[in-house]
């Protein structure tokens, strides 16, 4: 049997490989069309392997491994120290941007990062963002909001408003030397008003459970503050985007009133769907392929009207979040199967975007290097002494205060992507952009120290 199937694999493959060296010898005595050669021509020297590295994909996946390798690395080195990966990252983003890798090797940082490749990499990011902010806003639980608000409510607006205030009081400092020609008072004072008074939810979140503070009752109170913080400065940024983008305050009106029925659809028909369909494609810890597509199509959808109605896309993304079936487990099982594409690949490209804007040469004089220092001092004395009095003045102690402000001076990610979004939007001018992503780092890489501090003073 073995050697008939052997003589007829030769009979037949015999005469298809000789037919094919045939019709290939005698192919080339054939001569293309002029027109074909003239497109040729045209096309002359794009063969070859140095030519395959101008190719838009090969150059994005280049700059991914690169971005990864480093974004990986160096947030590794700076758990080390006791300070979250996201610093790391960011660091990353500028020592492989124009600051460093672009000053010491400019013809390497142009190779890797050709100016007219950098869109597809903020794309990309972009799309990483979105899938952040869907998981940020799953991590909201609202039941524990309305539960506890009133206790958390006036600490998380103090702590909002009054560095709010402290940020319009900086733009009145800053608005004629560093405000774009074309940006009014009104957008720059209401923007740096949220850029000083933003908190990071998610990095705070993950200081507490690494502490193991999140039973406590500082750590449920700073959790809930975090959290009231992110849903009031996301509405009031979706309102500042609104006027930025309309350019007056009746159009910003017409905005408003349209993503006001926007939420209340979300949240008064769309949430209910959800829950009835969880119900039924959600049993035993087991969810159902079909229920995934409706919740990733929601999330992109809610991402599209949000763009479209002028307040973002990574508003709808969070709010898409935010109306998610509420039972745990099922938000649990949808932040591990987005987590990893969202945090571990694509949101490193975010990191590298922000360093490749942020260009620390910039800064070339005592004047800016000042400035940016009053920056840092204004975010950090807002942010750490408006939250630590307020928790005062509500009975907690010192201790407990104090470590409430050191918590809630945390900005992290959520800052940098509101910069970034004033940056697109050319609230931002490329100095101030540079010095607020200072202020960023310096005031995530404080709250570790800050609550070690607080620790040794009332042991």
């Amino acid at each position: 049997m073995a050697i008939k199937n052997i003589r007829l694999y030769f009979i037949i493959m015999l005469p298809l490989l000789g037919f094919s060296f045939l019709l290939l010898w005698h192919g080339t005595s054939l001569q293309p069309s002029s027109y074909v050669s003239e497109i040729n021509n045209m096309k002359s020297g794009s063969l070859g392997l140095a030519e395959n590295f101008k190719h838009p994909l090969t150059i994005l996946l280049m700059q991914m491994i690169v971005v990864l390798f480093a974004a990986k690395t160096i947030g590794y080195l700076f758990t080390l120290i006791g300070q979250q990966s996201v610093i790391g990252e960011t660091a990353a983003g500028i020592i492989i941007g124009p600051s460093l890798l672009g000053w010491m090797m400019p013809d390497v940082f142009a190779f890797i990062f050709p100016a007219n490749s950098l869109s597809n990499l903020q794309l990309l990011s972009q799309i990483g963002l979105v899938l952040f902010m869907f998981i940020i806003g799953m991590e909201l639980n609202i039941d524990i909001l309305k539960k506890r608000a009133t206790e958390a409510l006036l600490v998380s607006h103090v702590s909002i408003f009054f560095p709010y205030l402290l940020g319009i009081l900086l733009a009145y400092y800053l608005y004629t030397d560093f405000a774009p020609a074309n940006i009014p008072f009104i957008t720059y004072a209401l923007f740096m008003g949220i850029a000083m008074s933003i908190t990071a939810f998610p990095v705070l979140a993950r200081i507490l459970k690494e502490r193991k503070l999140t039973q406590t009752g500082v750590g449920g109170m700073a959790i809930i503050c975090a959290a009231i913080d992110d849903v009031t400065a996301w509405c009031i940024l979706a309102i500042v985007i609104s006027i930025a983008k309309a350019g007056n305050i009746a159009g910003a009106l017409l905005t408003i009133v349209i993503t006001i029925l926007y939420v209340l659809i979300m949240f008064f028909v769309v949430r209910p769907a959800l829950e009835k369909l969880s119900r039924k494609f959600y049993k035993n810890n087991k969810v159902e392929s079909t229920f995934i597509a409706v919740i990733l199509l929601m999330v992109i959808l809610s991402a599209f009207i949000a763009e479209v109605i002028g307040i973002h896309a990574l508003f709808g993304a969070f709010l898409a979040g935010v109306i998610m079936p509420s039972s745990v487990s099922l938000r649990n099982l949808f932040t591990e199967k987005v987590e990893d594409v969202s945090i571990m690949l694509l949101l490193p490209l975010f990191f590298a975007f922000t360093g490749l804007r942020t260009q620390i040469g910039l800064l070339n004089n005592f004047s800016l290097w000042a400035t940016c220092g009053i920056i840092i001092a204004i975010a950090v004395f807002g942010k750490f002494f408006g939250s630590a009095v307020a928790s005062r003045l509500v009975g907690q102690s010192w201790k407990d205060s104090l470590s409430i402000g050191a918590l809630m001076n945390t900005r992290g990610l959520m800052e940098i992507i509101v910069l970034n979004i004033g940056y697109d939007l050319g609230i931002l001018t490329p100095s101030i952009f540079t010095m607020m992503v200072f202020m960023a780092l310096i005031t995530t890489c404080m709250t570790a120290p800050m609550l070690n501090l607080i620790e040794r003073i009332f042991k």
